[in-house]
């Protein structure tokens, strides 16, 4: 399916539950609302995928709560801060939202994040990476579920410069998302006892990288940060790749989606160190869900995808538990819950936000190690979800105790 069909079916789907978003729609049922990239640089991470991940959990838990049918509305936030404020501010005035799930641009994803705190709505921040949505940018009802730039640098970052990656440059997307992944893993290289030599600002979107990639090249750096995602990540590598970069910079793969690998190449993508809060074949709860997937989008779920399912489950089991959509209750059942599902083990919700869970460093195969469709990560260290996300930095005012 490609991405002008999926926004087309996006904007059907809101037109036919247009309908719905009255006073009596928001007392019958239960709205949740997602609001992701599904047509720009992130579409292939989260996007319609993520939308069939909602709907796959939606059905999974029965399709009503407390007897309220539970409705799912979607839109395309275009990567634009303004579009996605401005729909889940629409979306809680006139079609009753209980939970919103936004993904995919940091950005973005902050000013949804203001829109749902001021609106009371639990907020689900799934795709976007960036920690400042727990820290200077928390509200109390926010949740930043499958990682943050932290998870990933502590990760990705440590395991490289202990492999010898010493000195680093970076390649960055040009937005809060690439400045706070670029910031983290410095942090995370320096105090590993590596240099950082620079930086090059990359826009969203780019369409050539030649002129970062020889920036990168002049600074003698070891290791090629690549603190960007989708198709990006994507092209900077194939890129670097072409120029022949790889062979005197290591890359590192600060933010990586299976979908990235398949659409590279083992043969360009091997050797890669990467961090995920998810891999299809991990075990047989993940292949279980994964097989569901695949039969509908054709391709292993990403992270996101994995993320966005589990979310749904967390938010509707809260709310069963509460006994009620009424936010406080909710977002106090969801501090006390243990998640436990496909995606996390003894996961929680901490004082900041923040769904602390076990992570995943793992390398990229080699196409010989590959042997079955899919094949492409090796176990390289799971960490626990405290040593992954760090302590609270005490940086969010509204953090829940």
């Amino acid at each position: 399916m490609n991405r002008t069909h999926s926004a087309l079916l996006s904007f059907m789907g809101i037109a036919a539950l247009g309908g719905c978003g009255s006073a009596l729609g928001a007392a019958n049922e239960v709205v949740i609302g997602d609001i992701d990239d599904l047509s720009g640089n992130y579409a292939d991470v989260q996007g319609q995928g993520g939308i069939e991940a909602i709907k796959m959990a939606i059905a999974d838990f029965g399709g009503t709560v407390l007897g309220r049918k539970i409705v799912l509305l979607t839109a395309d936030h275009q990567n634009k801060p303004d579009v996605g404020a401005s729909k889940a501010r629409e979306w809680a005035d006139q079609n009753g939202l209980n939970m919103l799930i936004g993904g995919s641009n940091t950005g973005v994803s902050i000013a949804m994040a203001k829109v749902a705190g001021a609106k009371k709505v639990p907020f689900f921040a799934v795709g976007a990476g960036g920690s400042s949505l727990t820290n200077e940018d928390c509200t109390p009802y926010t949740i930043h579920y499958s990682y943050d730039t932290t998870s990933l640098a502590n990760g990705t970052a440590s395991t490289i410069v202990k492999a010898g990656g010493k000195t680093w440059y970076y390649i960055t997307a040009d937005y809060a998302f690439g400045t706070q992944l670029q910031n983290a893993a410095s942090k995370v290289v320096e105090a590993s006892g590596g240099k950082n030599l620079g930086a090059v600002r990359a826009p969203l979107g780019a369409s050539d990288f030649s002129s970062f990639l020889l920036q990168a090249q002049g600074s003698g750096a070891q290791v090629l940060g690549l603190a960007n995602a989708g198709e990006d990540f994507s092209n900077s590598l194939k890129a670097a790749n072409e120029f022949g970069l790889t062979k005197s910079m290591k890359p590192a793969a600060l933010l990586a989606f299976i979908n990235n690998i398949h659409s590279l190449g083992l043969k360009s993508a091997q050797g890669l160190y990467l961090t995920t809060s998810f891999y299809w074949d991990l075990n047989d709860e993940t292949r279980a869900f994964s097989k569901r997937f695949f039969e509908k989008m054709k391709a292993e779920p990403t992270m996101d995808h994995a993320g966005v399912y589990s979310a749904t489950l967390t938010y509707l089991k809260a709310v069963k538990a509460a006994g009620t959509t009424d936010p406080e209750k909710v977002m106090a059942e969801l501090h006390r819950a243990k998640i436990n599902d496909m995606f996390a083990k003894g996961g929680y919700v901490r004082a900041d936000g923040v769904m602390v869970h076990d992570m995943y460093v793992m390398q990229v195969k080699s196409p010989q190690e590959s042997k079955y469709p899919w094949d492409y990560y090796k176990l390289v260290k799971q960490m626990k979800g405290e040593e992954a996300f760090g302590p609270i930095t005490g940086l969010c005012p509204s953090a829940r105790r």
